[in-house]
């Protein structure tokens, strides 16, 4: 498989108030809104994550995202108010810090040691 996009996505029970905690998130408004209760981020070129209002759904999403320089990331994160929820360190030092919005999906950031 030659995978060349990604997209990702959250379901939520409160679209509004999760918008606004994504966007503290991923640091940046969404890239676009497919419509009224869907919102999305582009991360990289071809790469996004959407938030969707869907209450039968939310809580269950696991999303993560492989960062550059995570110390950096979870620092600008805390300036943003955000604390995780979770933090792991797993085979060959390589960590997993996590983030769980207010139904419970997890999005995640890693890195690996430098």
């Amino acid at each position: 498989m030659e995978a060349t996009d990604l997209f990702a996505g959250i379901p939520v029970t409160d679209y509004e108030a999760a918008r606004g905690w994504y966007e503290r998130l991923f640091g940046a408004p969404p890239a676009f809104f497919p419509h009224d209760t869907e919102a999305v981020w582009a991360l990289a070129e071809h790469r996004y994550v959407y938030v969707v209002r869907d209450p039968e759904h939310a809580g269950h999403a696991r999303v993560m995202v492989f960062v550059a320089d995570l110390d950096a990331h979870v620092a600008d994160l805390a300036g943003r108010g955000l604390t995780p929820s979770k933090e792991e360190t797993h085979g060959e030092g390589v960590r997993k810090i996590t983030y769980t919005d207010a139904d419970g999906n997890e999005t995640s950031f890693g890195g690996a040691p430098s």
